[in-house]
């Protein structure tokens, strides 16, 4: 049982929303400039992109989670601290070039784009399509399901030794919060519950193409 009703979750968006408009607008645009980086990226495209991404993570984490959240979740402060754990992660990473993009396999850099454009555009869309009010909708940026899948399209994008360890806590956050689509009736919600498993082939796939050239490069 989730210790707060559907009522209690919508209100926390609707005065969440309400007190730091408009800062969504703010972060839709941002989420709109960053896919103009990723679309042709260059270290200091993928510097830039890493270290907005960083700073989503730690406002939600210390925005949304410890202040507002947990004023109908005991578990949010929890939340928070490991959001702002994988900002500073996301954060180390950019400003030391941990990763790479634009050097994902086909399958992933797809998945990656699908993520990515959901996350920006097709998110918000749904919601509002399904009649849900801008002012309870969770918004891109700065809220945790929406950062999450950008954050999961982003690393879907990259190479690097860094990369695995990033995924961790957006994987977690993935089973926790895209639990609402069944337990809070957020539909837009179901591509992260799925994005796990959709995970995990891509990176069964990466492993079996990689053991496989290995294979072809010592005969």
């Amino acid at each position: 049982m989730l210790p707060f009703t559907h009522a209690q979750f919508v209100f926390v968006f609707a005065l969440y929303n309400g007190v730091i408009w408009p800062l969504q607008w703010l972060a839709q645009a941002v989420g709109i400039a960053m896919l103009a980086l990723l679309w042709r990226p260059s270290r200091v495209r993928a510097r830039t992109s890493l270290l907005l991404l960083a700073v989503m993570w730690l406002w939600t984490g210390l925005a949304y989670h410890v202040v507002f959240f947990s004023l109908v979740n005991p578990a949010a402060t929890l939340f928070g601290m490991f959001f702002v754990f994988e900002g500073l992660l996301l954060a180390e990473a950019g400003l030391r070039g941990r990763l790479v993009f634009g050097t994902a396999r086909s399958l992933g850099r797809a998945l990656g784009w699908a993520l990515l454009v959901y996350a920006v555009v097709g998110y918000p869309a749904l919601g509002l399509l399904l009649g849900e009010r801008a002012i309870e909708l969770p918004a891109f940026g700065v809220t945790p399901c929406p950062v999450v899948l950008t954050t999961l399209g982003m690393l879907l994008l990259t190479t690097g030794p860094a990369r695995p360890w990033l995924f961790v806590i957006p994987v977690a956050w993935a089973l926790i919060g895209g639990s609402a689509a069944v337990l809070l009736r957020v539909p837009q919600d179901w591509p992260l519950l799925l994005s796990p498993l959709l995970l995990a082939i891509v990176v069964i796939r990466e492993r079996l193409q990689g053991g496989f050239g290995t294979r072809l490069a010592r005969r």
